[in-house]
C-alpha cells in the first residue's frame, strides 16, 4: 500500500537491550553498594574511590568475559543443530518436507496447502525454513557475542562511573546520603529508558529496577555500618 508506514519490530534489540539493560543495572547496584559499604564502615573518602574505580574496572572485565560466555554458549548450540538439520536435510529431504508441513498443519494450515507451502519453502531455503519454523532459530534473535560483551562491558562501566561520581564531588559527611540518592535516582532513569526503548510499559520498569537496587543498597550499607562499629 502507498505511503504504508514501515513497521520497526522491537525484538531486534533484545540481543543487545538485555545486555546494556543488565550491565548498567549491575554497574550501578554493584559499584554503589560497594562504596556504600565501605563508606558506612568508616573509611576515608580517598580509600571509598579506589575502591569504587577497582570496582569499576573488575565489574567491566567480568560483565563482559560472563556475557561472551553465555551468549557464545547459545551461539554454538544453535550451530549444532543448524549443522545437524542441515544433514538431515541432505540425506531425507522428503522426511523433512513433511516434518515441515506438518509443522504448518499444526499452526492452522490445510494439509494439502502445508504440503505446497512447506515444497516452496524447501526449494527456495530448506534450511532457513527450518530453523526458523522447527529451530526457532532466526536473524533477528541470533546470539551475537562479541556485541554482547562490549555492550555490557560499556553499560558496566557507564552505570559505575554515576556512584563514582558522587563520591568525587560529594563531600564526606553527606557521601552515603548523596551516593544513596545518585544511584537511585539513576536505575530510576535507567528502568524508565530500558522499558521505553523495549516497547514496554515504563512505570513498572522504574519501580522494578529502583526498588530492587534500593534494597540491595540498603543491606549492603547496614553490613558495612555493623562491621564498622564492630571494628
Amino acid at each position: 500500500m502507498p505511503g504504508k508506514k514501515k513497521q520497526r519490530h522491537l525484538v531486534n534489540r533484545i540481543g543487545w537491550l538485555r545486555a546494556a539493560v543488565l550491565g548498567a543495572d549491575d554497574g550501578i547496584v554493584s559499584t554503589a553498594a560497594l562504596i556504600l559499604g565501605i563508606a558506612a564502615s568508616g573509611r576515608a573518602s580517598h580509600e571509598i574511590l579506589v575502591a569504587g574505580v577497582a570496582a569499576l574496572v573488575a565489574g567491566s572485565m567480568s560483565m563482559a568475559a560472563g556475557e561472551y560466555v553465555s551468549v557464545r554458549s547459545q551461539y554454538d548450540t544453535e550451530q549444532a543443530d543448524l549443522a545437524r538439520e542441515k544433514e538431515e536435510i541432505q540425506e531425507q529431504p522428503e522426511a523433512e518436507q513433511r516434518e515441515l508441513a506438518a509443522i504448518y498443519v499444526k499452526r492452522g494450515l490445510e494439509p494439502g496447502l502445508a504440503k505446497t507451502v512447506a515444497a516452496q519453502l524447501m526449494a527456495k531455503g530448506a534450511l532457513e525454513a527450518h530453523a526458523r519454523d522447527e529451530l526457532g532459530i532466526s536473524e533477528a534473535t541470533r546470539p551475537r557475542p562479541i556485541q554482547a560483551a562490549v555492550a555490557s562491558a560499556l553499560s558496566f562501566a557507564s552505570g559505575a562511573i554515576l556512584p563514582i561520581a558522587a563520591v568525587l564531588l560529594a563531600p564526606r559527611a553527606v557521601l552515603i546520603t548523596a551516593v544513596a540518592l545518585v544511584s537511585v535516582l539513576s536505575l530510576a532513569i535507567l528502568g524508565g529508558v530500558g522499558a521505553r526503548v523495549g516497547g514496554a510499559r515504563i512505570a513498572p520498569g522504574v519501580l522494578r529496577v529502583s526498588l530492587w537496587g534500593a534494597a540491595a543498597l540498603g543491606v549492603t550499607a547496614g553490613v558495612g555500618a555493623l562491621f564498622g562499629a564492630n571494628g
